[in-house]
């Protein structure tokens, strides 16, 4: 299941030694004419091509779900307790 997987970025896991973070755009994610998604993968190992994790957002969530990571930096992150 799942149809063309066409990677955007990768990048360091924090906290890990080899973790990756890899985001993607998925195409027909649960069989022919669902719609696409962005993944996101996360592999505590450098191969990303293998997620341990996934989370696939359809697009019409994307705005919501960057206002929420967006909050949640605002009100925990060390760096934004001033």
């Amino acid at each position: 299941m799942g149809g063309k997987n066409t990677i955007l970025t990768k990048f360091a896991l924090a906290g890990t030694k080899n973790g990756i973070i890899s985001i993607s755009h998925l195409e027909e994610p649960y069989g022919n004419g669902s719609f696409p998604v962005v993944s996101i993968g996360i592999s505590l190992k450098k191969n990303g091509e293998e997620p341990d994790w996934k989370a696939h957002i359809p697009y019409e969530n994307l705005d919501e779900l960057i206002n929420a990571l967006q909050d949640a930096k605002a009100r925990f992150h060390p760096d934004s307790q001033k």
